[in-house]
């Protein structure tokens, strides 16, 4: 196998690159995937680090490079960027497992090539137990306890997604707790039930804790692609509720509505639409978070020297960027 790179600069981070830089760098390799175009085969990669995620393409030697690496591997990698209809693209030249003994001589590490949440993971876990505790219902209050501590190994950790938004480690707390924030504040002013939009804003994805497998990228689990995380959730919170002595049924079927609701629509793939206040104000509610969180990583992670980013296709639009004045 051969390992020599050219004397090249060692590329930025991910969040650095643009369109005309060049050189090496470590990254995880969290998706790779080998097509065939016009001109034959080529692979599609996409690379990343602790700052995000970079697609990127190797056209050259596809037979010697499908095996020499994989999916979930720290990889070594040279090339060049350059814009692809209006978007950043990475060409691979050179790319190579990472040889750990070798290569922390140059720089590599494990955490600067896994994406995480800007916050600590300690500090979203304390705040997540203030969370719990100023809920007044002592049922509700009981569930979030009990589903918390058994997943609590998951939830300190694991992506609120695979690709989507919150796509990093601590994602899913993060995006919790941002929805709890902002559902409580909107329950106040609504007169609605600040306790049960909590609970659906802790308890609504739920079910990704197993619909999701994860160590330095995320897949889909077995359970993940046939049943989902919706109905996991559902189930997951049922079961526990089961084990609370004298758990008002009614409260449970609330709790339960959160959860199969929380995607606003039949269209989008809840079972049923929002039919009480505090299901919508959730399903808004994480909507918007999953929206701004999609919107700041695009706005970052656009290398054009455009006002605008490049066309969002889940967006369905360019975005602006802002000026620095």
């Amino acid at each position: 196998m051969r390992t020599d790179y050219l004397p090249m600069m060692q590329l930025p981070s991910v969040s650095g690159i643009r369109e005309d830089s060049s050189g090496w760098g470590f990254f995880l390799c969290a998706h790779k995937d080998v097509r065939t175009g016009r001109n034959g085969e080529f692979i599609t990669l996409t690379l990343q680090d602790n700052t995000g995620q970079l697609t990127a393409r190797l056209f050259d030697e596809v037979d010697r490079y499908k095996d020499e690496f994989s999916a979930g591997d720290f990889v070594k990698v040279q090339g060049r960027a350059n814009l692809y209809q209006g978007r950043l693209q990475f060409i691979v030249e050179r790319i190579r497992r990472v040889n750990p003994d070798q290569d922390r001589k140059e720089g590599f590490s494990e955490e600067l090539c896994i994406p995480a949440a800007p916050r600590a993971i300690e500090e979203m876990w304390a705040e997540l137990q203030g969370v719990i505790g100023r809920v007044q219902n002592p049922f509700v209050r009981e569930l979030l306890q009990r589903m918390t501590t058994q997943n609590e190994a998951r939830l300190r950790v694991w992506p609120a997604a695979v690709t989507v938004h919150h796509a990093y480690r601590g994602g899913f707390l993060e995006h919790i707790l941002k929805i709890a924030e902002v559902g409580r504040l909107l329950a106040e002013r609504y007169e609605a039930n600040a306790d049960l939009v909590v609970a659906g804003a802790i308890l609504h994805d739920i079910g990704k804790l197993q619909e999701l497998e994860y160590d330095t990228s995320a897949r889909y689990s077995r359970e993940g692609n046939l049943i989902g995380h919706i109905t996991l959730g559902a189930m997951a919170v049922r079961d526990a509720a089961r084990g609370i002595s004298d758990f008002p049924p009614s409260l449970l079927t609330q709790v339960e509505h959160l959860i199969v609701s929380h995607h606003g629509s039949k269209e989008f793939g809840s079972p049923v639409e929002p039919m009480t206040i505090e299901a919508f104000i959730l399903s808004m509610a994480d909507d918007l978070d999953a929206k701004i969180n999609q919107i700041r990583r695009a706005v970052r992670d656009d290398g054009s020297d455009s006002e605008f980013t490049g066309y969002h296709p889940r967006l369905g639009r360019v975005l602006w960027k802002g000026t620095e004045e």
